[in-house]
């Protein structure tokens, strides 16, 4: 699928992997509707990029956002579901509202966005890129929900892949380690073993790679893709008592 004039969706698109997409597509010419919830952000990212650009400010994790960003966006070709963010700590101690806000945010909005365009895509022969996780492999102590949701996504992502591959459609499931983000960013402050990331344009260039041979999902980095390997061969007791030690804070 080339992407020369052709309309791109990012949601997250404002920072780390989503800016990142963002700057590649423009670079090859594709026009852009760029989604996150800060306007300035947006507004500074859209003055960076040499090509057109539509921001939509948009808070993914208010019901309902799906379906105002389904009205507002027009013709789409690709859709990059990117936005998420973490919480970290022990399920019953952690904000539940918190928790529910990323299942909104990881999950609901995901599916309905895609729900909401998979019919133009088909026609448009377009394609969806949904980013997963490594945690996409195995549960993560003290971030319960987190990795629940990103297996969730690769699940969904690869269950579409089957579904549509004939009809046109290609999806991707991308499922990345730690990058440079705001998440990871955060996230390394308090996880030991996370302080080394892949940028976020290293990501995206083997994101496009993958998605342009249809494949069904890629894990970015070698190191990555080993250790997604080794927890599937692990026991399950073993492999979370090894996630519970380099989950625990530092």
């Amino acid at each position: 699928m080339h992407l020369k004039d052709k309309t791109v969706l990012i949601t997250g698109g404002s920072s780390g992997i989503g800016a990142a997409f963002a700057r590649h597509l423009a670079a090859e010419g594709a026009k852009l509707i760029l989604v996150a919830r800060s306007e300035a952000r947006l507004a500074k990212l859209k003055g960076e990029l040499a090509t057109e650009v539509q921001i939509l400010p948009c808070d993914l994790r208010v019901p309902g956002a799906a379906a105002k960003l389904r009205a507002a966006a027009g013709e789409v070709d690709l859709l990059i579901n990117n936005a998420g963010y973490a919480t970290y700590g022990l399920f019953a101690d952690t904000d539940l509202a918190e928790q529910s806000g990323e299942i909104q945010v990881n999950v609901t909005a995901l599916v309905e966005l895609s729900h909401a365009l998979l019919p133009m895509l088909e026609q448009r022969r377009g394609g969806i890129i949904n980013v997963s996780s490594i945690t996409a492999f195995h549960p993560m102590p003290k971030m319960a929900v987190y990795a629940a949701t990103k297996a969730f996504i690769l699940s969904f992502s690869e269950a579409l892949w089957a579904e549509y591959r004939e009809r046109g459609v290609t999806v991707l499931a991308l499922c990345p380690g730690p990058t440079e983000s705001e998440l990871f960013a955060r996230i390394s402050e308090t996880i030991p073993g996370t302080e080394v990331k892949a940028t976020a344009e290293s990501v995206v260039r083997e994101a496009m790679r993958a998605y342009h041979a249809r494949r069904s999902h890629v894990v970015t980095g070698w190191r990555n893709r080993l250790l997604a390997q080794s927890f599937r061969i692990l026991p399950r007791e073993a492999a979370l008592h090894l996630l519970k030690r380099l989950t625990m804070p530092r």
